[in-house]
């Protein structure tokens, strides 16, 4: 399992690096997510390497993840309306365009999703593209660390497979605009039809930084005694301000408070629940090889400990 080195939570590490079973290695890159997710990429586009070892990969990145995310786009619908000829808006906190991805599948699906709400934090490389058609991925020194840091990527792998459909899937073109990307640069589709096309997808964009966290945090606990993570917070901000008026709004949750206690702290003065068992879950032993962002580096470590779980 791959992690970026010191991004994380106290509670998130503890989840990871408290595992003990053999067959489970964490590893924290040194450097943010995107480079641990370009790590995974290119381990799996070594496609005898990934044939010999039997590589696959669990993230967004998995169409499996993506698709299951859709069923509760419509769960959320069906709980939010009485009938079916009835509107929605989906406000969702996006980092990896994973499961705004899903929303995106389910209403090309035909669910009425009359709004995508996509929202950000300080890394808001998708606010700008959804705002300006510009898509301009950053580099590791200018990929903030904020306090919703599932959120705090660049590179987000989902957006391509919206690409895709919003250029009549035409794979060559795709192709194009991301060999500009892989190459440090980027692309601008506001000249074009692709723009023009754009709306008809129902997105809409926004983002969210540290005040709003918790203010939105603060505002929520007050008002519905419902205590949300930095990222929801980030999701709910940006889609009240957002949303249509004359649409239900639904913002996907994304993660226990617990995860996140210092923020919950700053914002409400009060420690969040822990789930139980998971008290003192710092207090475990915890196991955790750091590695450098290079390829070939994993690739010996995998090769090497899948021979020692085999003996």
């Amino acid at each position: 399992m791959l992690s970026p080195h010191g991004k994380m939570s106290a509670f998130q590490r503890a989840q990871m690096y408290s595992l003990q079973d053999r067959n489970i290695f964490n590893i924290a890159i040194n450097g943010m997510f995107d480079a641990a997710q370009d790590m995974v990429k290119a381990v799996s586009n070594d496609h005898a390497f990934k044939a010999k070892y039997k590589i696959g990969t669990v993230n967004s990145i998995n169409w499996a993840r993506v698709s299951a995310q859709i069923v509760y786009y419509f769960k959320g619908y069906f709980a939010a309306t009485k009938s079916n000829d009835e509107q929605v808006a989906f406000a969702v906190p996006s980092g990896n365009f994973g499961n705004i991805c899903a929303g995106h599948i389910a209403r090309m699906m035909g669910l009425p999703i009359a709004q995508l709400i996509l929202a950000t934090n300080e890394n808001d490389v998708l606010d700008e593209f959804f705002r300006t058609g510009i898509y301009r991925p950053r580099g590791t020194d200018h990929t903030y660390a904020t306090s919703s840091p599932s959120m705090d990527i660049s590179k987000a792998s989902n957006f391509e497979r919206f690409m895709f459909d919003l250029l009549k899937r035409d794979a060559s073109k795709v192709r194009e605009f991301w060999n500009r990307v892989e190459a440090g640069g980027a692309f601008n589709i506001r000249d074009s039809a692709i723009w023009r096309d754009l709306p008809q997808f129902c997105f809409v964009s926004g983002k969210s930084n540290h005040a709003d966290r918790l203010k939105t945090i603060r505002e929520t606990w007050q008002k519905y005694q419902v205590m949300i993570d930095p990222h929801t917070a980030d999701g709910l901000k940006v889609g009240l301000e957002q949303r249509r008026p004359d649409l239900p709004l639904i913002c996907l949750e994304t993660a226990l408070p617990a995860k996140f206690e210092e923020t919950i702290i700053e914002a409400l003065q009060r420690k969040p629940e822990r789930p139980a068992g998971l008290e003192n879950i710092e207090n475990l032993p915890q196991r955790v090889e750091i590695m450098d962002a290079k390829v070939e580096k994993l690739k010996e470590y995998i090769a090497a400990n899948v021979l020692s779980i085999v003996k």
